[in-house]
């Protein structure tokens, strides 16, 4: 992974909070294993006692929000428990899906290898779904989780039958140009390889109230990766 400069991740910043729009492919906090770079250890080489309120898988890129003081932590915390937090996400599904704001209500629970499933006895999981455009075999769907599930989105669009391009975890295939291009060519003694190399998923927006009250919306553009994929699949509507 080519050098990361924490300043250049900055979408919002004030005296108590840090929301920045987090690269694919970067743990929030410290993995079990390994001393790779993550977010928290890259945010308080800039800020001293930086703490993350939230987290966003390693593949999921978008708005993460951080305090920068235990007070400012609080705060936003007692809102994502209190789920006053308004997070809306972006994917790219595979199938053709007509979402006009569809709630999901399948409980979920997590196992022990770091995956999770949809079970009867698992802790309630509410996402809504809307299709923001629909392509030639797929479809970019706004999502909006009530609660805060681990692989909550992932979970329920595998149950619409919407898995997420390059969710292999939970159904959702990789995509290859050649599957739409059909004079696409690989060069002689190469191998085709994924047209996005993570699950397509994207923490788009994220909204919440400062120490003094007001509510603030940050908005995070696309990384490179998955505004390509956008585009390209825009060209096979």
């Amino acid at each position: 992974m080519k050098h990361i400069d924490f300043q250049d991740l900055i979408l919002f910043e004030d005296e108590d909070y840090i929301v920045i729009n987090k690269p694919p492919f970067l743990a929030t906090l410290d993995e079990r294993f390994g001393g790779a770079n993550n977010i928290l250890r890259m945010a308080r080489e800039y800020a001293d006692d930086v703490q993350a309120c939230h987290r966003l898988d390693k593949e999921t890129s978008g708005a993460l929000a951080l305090a920068k003081n235990p007070a400012a932590y609080r705060h936003l915390s007692m809102q994502f428990e209190n789920r006053e937090v308004d997070k809306l996400y972006h994917a790219v599904a595979w199938g053709v899906h007509h979402f006009d704001n569809l709630l999901v209500d399948r409980k979920i629970e997590t196992t022990s290898k770091g995956k999770a499933r949809l079970a009867f006895k698992g802790k309630p999981a509410e996402t809504y779904f809307t299709t923001l455009e629909a392509f030639a075999r797929h479809t970019l769907v706004q999502c909006v989780p009530v609660t805060g599930r681990m692989h909550q989105i992932r979970l329920h669009l595998m149950f619409l039958q919407a898995p997420i391009v390059g969710d292999g975890l939970y159904g959702g295939e990789d995509f290859y140009l050649s599957s739409l291009k059909r004079k696409f060519n690989v060069k002689e003694g190469e191998e085709e390889q994924p047209f996005i190399k993570r699950f397509a998923l994207h923490a788009r927006q994220l909204t919440f109230a400062k120490m003094d009250g007001e509510r603030v919306t940050i908005e995070a553009p696309y990384p490179k990766d998955f505004r390509v994929l956008v585009d390209t699949l825009r060209q096979y509507q």
